[in-house]
């Protein structure tokens, strides 16, 4: 939603408005059947205010195999013209500039969490993606179209709404709502409607939303990986068309599932709005839900490992979930370290309770 211009943050971090991120691995090898993803060098209802895939074995995912772009993703995660020899970074040429990276949007996909025919791609073992990761975008209509989905364009906050989501990541690898009927900020009122209707969010739903493959491409600097957009809409004329009187497509969620390997000292830092959920080794880890102006959250690893219960040397799971639900602009940056050891998995759907 609108927001006020929020005070000048040193940098890396900027403050902006909604968008959708992840963070980049340095090589990212392609997921093939059980091959890694990238070179080794990423309780109650009142809440607190301030068709290709191959089936990995995995209960409850697919992952979906990437064609590395054809003018970038050096193996060493610095661009480059061709797959895997180091370079400058470089832009693909069919991905829209962001601020630091871009995005593409990809094919659609069914309602089972499989990518459609039109998105077919079958990749060749040992290829790298690069900088680039994928992850899923879902389309909604407002509460204020016909047939609208009664979370997005709804309600209003001047700053994140903590608790909308339960602690621990769900079974199904999607977030817990936590509740049964609306939450409610004691300082900014209502954000959100019932349970069935926020478990629609990140689940493919037929008449609720379109689902598409959206692709990432992260620009690395001193070791750091930057996703930074302060436009991003990646479902311009798109799954249920341009958002009514205004020039963008607005009101969808991004999700992202990828692992990443523990080395020691890292952090994942993010700038935005609307809602943004991240967990690590299914434990939230950021928690910046709710409809606010932009918000900045950071979080070291080292400092948080006890509690997210990781090891230095281990490999774990980090699931973002980020909703974009007002008018009328959308930005999203993501600054990490991570060494990440996937390009991204699509994970496979049960039907919607």
């Amino acid at each position: 939603m609108h927001a006020p211009t929020p005070p000048k943050l040193p940098s890396p971090l900027v403050r902006m408005k909604h968008t959708v991120v992840l963070a980049g691995c340095v090589a990212l090898p392609l997921l093939v059947g059980g091959l890694p993803g990238c070179s080794g060098s990423e309780a109650d209802s009142q809440v607190g205010g301030s068709a290709a895939s191959t089936s990995t074995g995995k209960a409850g995912g697919i992952q979906i195999m990437v064609n590395p772009p054809t003018d970038g993703g050096a193996s060493n995660g610095t661009g480059g013209t061709t797959g895997n020899t180091p370079g400058p970074y470089m832009l693909p040429a069919d991905f829209t500039p962001a601020t630091l990276g871009g995005f593409k949007l990809g094919a659609a996909v069914d309602g089972g969490g499989m990518m459609g025919a039109a998105g077919a791609s079958t990749g060749t073992p040992g290829s790298t993606c690069g900088t680039q990761i994928l992850g899923v975008v879902r389309d909604f209509k407002g509460a204020n179209e016909q047939g609208g989905h009664p979370d997005f364009e709804a309600f209003q906050g001047d700053g994140a709404s903590l608790g909308i989501v339960k602690a621990d990541l769900g079974d199904d690898q999607k977030p817990v709502y936590n509740g049964t009927g609306p939450i409610k900020d004691p300082m900014y009122g209502q954000q959100t409607t019932t349970k069935a209707n926020f478990d629609e969010w990140y689940r493919a739903t037929p008449n609720v939303n379109k689902p598409y493959i959206v692709y990432f491409y992260f620009e690395p600097a001193a070791g750091v990986l930057t996703f930074q957009s302060n436009a991003f809409f990646p479902l311009d004329n798109a799954g249920w068309g341009n958002t009514p009187k205004q020039q963008h497509n607005f009101g969808f969620t991004t999700e992202v599932h990828t692992k990443f390997s523990y080395k020691g000292k890292e952090t994942f830092s993010f700038t935005g709005d609307d809602d943004l959920w991240v967990f690590i080794n299914k434990k939230l880890a950021l928690d910046v839900g709710g409809l606010h102006p932009q918000v900045s959250k950071s979080i070291s690893l080292d400092t948080e490992a006890a509690k997210l219960g990781i090891t230095v040397g281990g490999t774990y799971d980090l699931d973002l979930f980020h909703a974009e639900r007002h008018t009328s602009a959308s930005n999203f940056r993501v600054d990490t370290n991570l060494a990440f050891t996937n390009c991204g998995v699509i994970v496979e759907e049960p039907p919607v309770k």
